[in-house]
């Protein structure tokens, strides 16, 4: 083996001896991979097409013990360091280009506790991963709404899905983490241990070490719930948009109801003739009484005519999986996005202008529905705070690798940022927000929990060890 030319902290180029990467090899039980290895492509393909980052080596753990002789080599030699779970990020914060990858992909494994209604789950998981198992038992927990998305990286920042509203933000539901903190050190973080580093990994949790095992509080969901995609003529928009400000606002928590406004894809429950036409959609998730759905989805049902009706009875695991089509991996994502705290008349108007100008044929316009729980916790509870958001708002675009039309794409879902944005808190979901957006963001986003945060990384990562992300700094 030749000399390894890898990345450092500062973005200078490092060589390392052929004998120092072999030594480090050999205190590994997982493989140590380079470019010509088979496996390496798969190891650092991410969902975001667009993103281009190659590091010079990836490590896949099989356990802690690789994680704790990663972080140390990386340490000692001061590489660039990134951690990927799902590789689902928009940012493409997986991969440290040029640098040291720590793919946790091989550490997947579940244990339910359905006694204690608790779940622990290595760093690897995928949504998927946790809700399979834990449906076993008829229980889950707040757990985003595509099953490919990695576990980890939902959680550490924060993280929402269509149990948001009964049981608040994924880390609200957070109990325990096993860490290894860019020391070396092994730690378990919660509310009575190490109760600092607890309070930053709930939202910013991305910046202060490799999460090797998760502990969450479960609830009593499924195995069956009612919903599916609902979807009706864009030329019906403004009594959609209407109806769905006020069916929202008074919905009960087991209802949770995403708006989507978007081309219809060309899917087997769509009608052919609407392929390609402009809808509007919702996505609904009714987790309560199966004797009351009638009367809860009633308001919905009310607006009559739909052209897709797949509201039904179904497996919670097949409701949290089936918007995983409509993001495949590899295509290239853009979007901006912003929390909202009441949908205002100007809002309105301007999702309707938006949803009808955008030339991006998968792009979609959206509000996400998430207020309830997470609205009664004190803001300084976790560093993901956030606590007045009652929506997530998204202009998203998505097309083909090869469409000649990206940079027109990403202009637009700009523009239409700017004029979506004098309706929102000001706030954003740390895990949604793109590369190109800077330090102002991320300290809008934590708000007053934002120097909070630094004071924690300066306890624990006062080099920063672990950049690769929307990152922190010690001051």
């Amino acid at each position: 083996m030749s000399q390894t030319t890898i990345t450092t902290t500062d973005g200078t180029a490092s060589r390392l001896p052929a004998e120092t990467v072999e030594s480090f090899s050999e205190q590994l039980r997982g493989p140590l991979m380079t470019s010509t290895d088979p496996g390496f492509a798969e190891s650092t393909r991410t969902w975001n097409g667009m993103i281009e980052k190659t590091p010079a080596l990836v490590v896949q753990p099989t356990g802690t013990a690789d994680v704790v002789a990663t972080v140390t080599f990386v340490r000692e030699h001061d590489l660039l360091l990134s951690v990927k779970g799902g590789g689902h990020n928009i940012a493409g914060t997986a991969l440290a280009d040029g640098g040291l990858t720590i793919d946790m992909s091989q550490l997947r494994g579940v244990t339910i506790d359905p006694d204690e209604q608790t779940a622990t789950a290595q760093g690897g998981c995928l949504v998927g991963d946790l809700d399979r198992e834990s449906q076993l038992h008829g229980l889950g927990t707040p757990l985003g709404f595509v099953s490919e998305t990695g576990l980890a990286g939902l959680t550490l920042g924060g993280g929402f899905g269509y149990l948001t509203r009964r049981f608040g933000w994924t880390v609200d539901n957070l109990l325990e983490v096993e860490v290894v903190t860019a020391d070396g050190q092994v730690r378990k973080a919660s509310r009575e241990e190490n109760a600092d580093l607890f309070w930053a990994i709930r939202g910013a949790g991305h910046n202060f070490g490799v999460v090797t095992s998760f502990t969450f509080q479960l609830h009593q969901v499924g195995p069956t719930v009612y919903g599916g995609l609902i979807a009706w003529p864009f030329e019906r928009a403004s009594e959609i948009l209407e109806a769905y400000r006020e069916i929202t606002a008074n919905a009960p928590r087991e209802v949770t109801i995403f708006l989507i406004m978007r081309r219809a894809p060309p899917a087997p429950f769509v009608p052919e003739k609407w392929h390609g036409r402009r809808i509007c959609a919702m996505a609904v998730c009714y987790a309560g009484d199966r004797d009351d759905v009638d009367e809860k989805l009633a308001p919905i049902r009310a607006l009559g005519d739909p052209i897709v009706d797949e509201l039904q009875e179904q497996p919670y695991t097949r409701l949290q999986s089936y918007l995983d089509a409509t993001q495949p991996k590899g295509n290239h994502y853009y979007w901006k996005t912003e929390f909202v705290s009441e949908i205002r008349d100007g809002l309105l108007s301007t999702t309707q202008e938006l949803a009808k100008e955008n030339p991006i044929p998968g792009g979609q316009v959206a509000f996400a529905h998430i207020g309830g729980a997470l609205n009664e916790y004190a803001d300084d509870d976790g560093a993901v705070g956030n606590r007045d958001a009652r929506y997530v708002y998204i202009v998203a675009g998505m097309w083909d690798p090869d469409d000649s039309n990206c940079d027109q794409y990403r202009t637009w879902v700009k523009d239409a940022w700017k004029r979506f944005s004098p309706f929102t808190t000001g706030g954003s979901y740390i895990n949604f927000q793109t590369a190109d957006e800077g330090d102002d963001r991320i300290q809008s986003t934590y708000g007053d929990n934002y120097d909070r945060i630094v004071h924690v990384k300066e306890k624990y990562d006062p080099e920063n060890v672990f950049s690769v992300n929307r990152n922190i700094r010690s001051a």
